[in-house]
């Protein structure tokens, strides 16, 4: 199910104060800027391939998204290509036509796969829409620091758009924490507390072991591994997984017992 947050129109409008562009975005513009042609899986309101088109990119840009309120945002750029669906879609009907040099997730989109079958098909369809030798870059927090322990409501943050009008969001997890999966709430109110509006997600925080042998599976091979967004290197304390990885050659799934 697609999260509240994004699929109302009015929450999702909040989205881009709410995160807004950082050194995250920048590594991936530097990936897209030097591909041909780009998938931006979970492209949200499509910040990052709007902001491509901006810089001059001159090739194929398309942007996938099952969020309503998200691709209402996204779509006020039409020079570039806006699909409904999710990760799983692009084996069906909406596969988006010629493969991909590049597919990226940002935002931690990654981490929506919750279920064992969703993120095994999920990969499939990603490689299946890789050209030979094309790359998938995406990101995960590190479990090893366990950053869903400072989503609390003490945390909160507020922002205010051009109207002046102004929101509160605050996290709360639901506790115990047990396995791989973090469930929580986000409620979207105003400064008095009023009309509070609540969102449930689910996040699966991979460790980089398991993460690589998901990969494998899928017949992507992991070629660099970041721990932050200087490229600095993948510790125990370090705050993301940061993957670039790229399609292996067929041959070499089959060999290994891999479906095509």
């Amino acid at each position: 199910m697609v999260d509240f947050a994004y699929a109302d129109r009015s929450l999702a409008q909040w989205y881009d104060l709410l995160n807004p562009w950082g050194p995250g975005d920048d590594f991936y513009l530097d990936l897209v800027m030097s591909a041909d042609a780009v998938l931006d899986v979970g492209c949200g309101t499509g910040t990052l391939l709007h902001r491509a088109r901006a810089r001059g990119h001159r090739g194929r840009l398309c942007g996938l998204d099952p969020a309503d309120g998200m691709l209402a945002r996204a779509r006020r750029r039409t020079d570039v290509e806006w699909l409904s669906g999710d990760a799983l879609s692009l084996a069906g009907g909406n596969r988006p036509g010629p493969v991909f040099d590049l597919v990226v997730m940002t935002g931690h989109a990654f981490q929506v796969l919750v279920g064992d079958e969703e993120l095994r098909g999920s990969l499939a369809a990603i490689r299946a829409a890789l050209a030979a030798g094309g790359r998938f870059a995406f990101e995960t927090r590190n479990p090893l620091v366990r950053p869903w322990e400072r989503w609390t409501p003490d945390r909160a943050v507020e922002v205010t758009d051009a109207d002046g009008v102004t929101v509160r969001v605050a996290h709360r997890v639901d506790l115990p924490v047990r396995g791989d999966v973090v469930r929580f709430s986000e409620t979207f109110s105003g400064p008095d507390g009023a009309r509070p509006q609540v969102s449930r997600s689910s996040l699966r925080f991979l460790d980089a072991r398991t993460l690589g042998e998901r990969l494998a599976g899928a017949g992507l091979t992991v070629e660099e591994q970041y721990g932050d967004w200087d490229r600095g290197p993948l510790t125990a304390d370090a705050p993301e997984i940061i993957t670039i990885c790229r399609a292996a050659p067929a041959g070499t799934r089959r060999a290994l017992g891999w479906g095509d």
